[in-house]
């Protein structure tokens, strides 16, 4: 089964309902819910989906988001080791850098991004939810 890490910006994406991204993070959520990929997020994406979906959707949705990421993702922790690797990487916005090395940290076969281009070229695939869906 493939490893799929979601970054937070295909996560607001199904919250928000944001256009004309929706239709295929979607779909790309439901093949996690339905089993047939390993789906991975960082522990950071908690804090930002909860921070955006607050302010624009209000405390109870944000806590329905919060039960649903933590129900149907695997939960990729924090660590010393992925924090020292974004602080010391060349990767320009420091959260792209927690996401990166956290998927790396997963051994995932696919980054999931609305901006691959964010991110360094590396042995696993990064590419938009479009592009995956495309090559399935």
């Amino acid at each position: 089964m493939k490893k799929i890490f979601f970054d937070t910006n295909i996560l607001l994406d199904v919250f928000g309902k944001r256009n004309p991204f929706y239709e295929d993070a979607a779909q790309l959520w439901s093949l996690a819910e339905k089993g047939k990929i390993n789906a991975s997020i960082s522990a950071i994406s908690f804090n930002n989906v909860y921070y955006v979906i607050r302010k624009a959707q209000g405390q109870e949705v944000a806590d329905f988001a919060m039960r649903c990421l933590r129900d149907e993702f695997n939960v990729v922790d924090l660590t010393s080791q992925i924090l020292n690797q974004a602080i010391d990487s060349k990767i320009s916005d420091f959260e792209d850098a927690i996401q990166y090395f956290s998927a790396v940290h997963v051994e995932a076969d696919f980054l999931i991004t609305r901006n691959p281009d964010h991110f360094p070229k590396t042995s696993f695939s990064i590419m938009s939810s479009d592009e995956f869906l495309a090559v399935q």
